[in-house]
Order: structure tokens, then C-alpha cells, then sequence
């Protein structure tokens, strides 16, 4: 048996997280060390290393999730565009980063330079502003 992921254990309850989105095969939450104001992590709940290995259907449901997460936060978040990224290093589980952003802000993935973890208030706050 696979270890569970950071993201399992969260999908388990078992760690907290700000949820902004869930249904049985899909959740989204906050990420503890934003980009930027509503930057949101959506992982599937079911856990598989690297998102090419997802049979079809879950990748498809996945995609059209994460879009209306997105167009969501979009709005919600009154900015420009929301960037989207898979890095798929730091956690054997799947998930999209969605990125809130205006279009003159600069986006780094440098780990050297990773944002320190979000106070605890904030990220609360934002999540009950953007749930869907």
C-alpha cells in the first residue's frame, strides 16, 4: 500500500485545511504558502503521483473542476487572470495550482525565494470570501 499524501491525510481530515471547494471526487483548497491572495491547490481525491496518470474520465472531471474553481476566483478575487501551474515535485499526489493575479504581477516558483507560511487568520478569511 501507498503511504498516504500530505493531501490525502487533508482530503481525510486528518490535517486542517481552508477548503473552498469539494465533492466526492475533487477538493480545493488554500494553499499555506500563497503566491498570492487565494492561491488554491485542487487535487483529486484520489491519489495518484503525477497527473498523466489519471485513468481519462478522472482527468477530464478534473480539468472542468478546476476551471469553474478558476473562473470562480476570478471573480471572487476581482483580478485580471488566475495562472495555473503543475509543478507535481513537493507532494506524490496530483494537484493544479491556481493563482489569482493581476497582469502585471510576477509569478516565481524559485524554491529558494518560496513565501513564508500564510498567517493562519488571513487564509481563513480569504476562504470564506471565495467558497464555492
Amino acid at each position: 500500500m501507498t503511504e498516504q499524501s500530505l493531501f490525502t491525510k487533508i482530503i481525510n481530515d486528518e490535517i486542517p485545511a481552508h477548503r473552498i471547494y469539494e465533492d466526492d471526487q475533487v477538493i480545493a483548497f488554500l494553499t499555506i504558502h500563497p503566491l498570492s491572495d487565494g492561491h488554491t491547490l485542487v487535487v483529486p481525491k484520489k491519489q495518484v503521483d503525477q497527473i498523466w496518470d489519471l485513468d481519462a474520465d478522472d482527468y477530464d472531471y478534473l480539468w472542468r473542476t478546476t476551471q469553474k474553481i478558476a473562473l470562480h476566483l476570478r471573480n471572487t478575487m476581482k483580478v485580471e487572470r488566475v495562472g495555473v501551474v503543475i509543478k507535481g515535485f513537493e507532494v506524490p499526489h496530483t494537484h493544479i495550482h491556481l493563482i489569482p493575479v493581476p497582469y502585471d504581477m510576477h509569478v516565481s516558483f524559485d524554491p529558494e525565494t518560496d513565501p513564508p507560511v500564510a498567517d493562519n487568520d488571513k487564509l481563513a478569511s480569504i476562504a470564506d470570501r471565495i467558497h464555492l
